[in-house]
């Protein structure tokens, strides 16, 4: 299995680490060549309308937008969650267009306002998962295909829909390991299909 990390900006040092200690391969995806071959693809966090612009730029925004259509595992982390979406409210920015989600950017305010907190996410057992949220942004609309996994105050922080997987924090900036063994177990069972 070999898992490509979005590479144009954001916390992918962070994920490649967190990966290789559930003994993962990892490339750094920042071509359209780079996506050969890949098992499922992780969209870090950063700033969406940047990552956006960089995607078209470097030729990547409809070759990953395909394989997600075609089925392959994306996780995508707080920026990440932002691309996944097919609506983005007030916003016409760059996006992949494949989960049925409307988003709201930045959600929890600026910088300053970023937290932590310990969350139940039945999903990942009965341990709490130390969430992280930085310039967050959170789903404040689903549709009928799209499975909440995580909610809180009405904001959707964990999505899951078909092959994708939707996170507001960043798991990669813990050392629980839960999030990615989540979206590993997807991949597992995508490739049974």
């Amino acid at each position: 299995m070999k898992i490509g990390i979005l590479a144009l900006q954001g916390a992918i040092r962070e994920h490649r680490n967190l990966l290789r200690r559930l003994s993962i391969e990892t490339v750094d995806v920042l071509n359209p060549d780079d996506l050969d071959g890949i098992s499922g693809l992780i969209l870090p966090g950063g700033e969406s309308t940047t990552v956006g612009k960089l995607l078209v730029r470097y030729d990547l925004l409809e070759p990953i937008a395909a394989l997600g259509r075609k089925g392959l595992p994306i996780l995508g982390v707080c920026t990440g969650l932002i691309l996944l979406s097919k609506h983005i409210n007030n916003s016409e920015q760059y996006r992949l267009n494949l989960m049925d989600t409307y988003v709201e950017r930045n959600a929890f305010g600026r910088q300053l306002a970023s937290f932590e907190a310990d969350m139940s996410i039945p999903v990942l057992g009965d341990k709490p998962f130390h969430t992280v949220f930085i310039r967050a942004p959170y789903i404040n609309k689903v549709g009928d295909n799209v499975k909440v996994l995580l909610s809180d105050e009405g904001k959707v922080l964990f999505a899951e829909q078909d092959n994708l997987l939707a996170v507001a924090f960043h798991p990669e900036l813990t050392d629980d390991t839960r999030v990615h063994e989540y979206f590993l177990n997807k991949i597992n069972n995508f490739s049974e299909q």
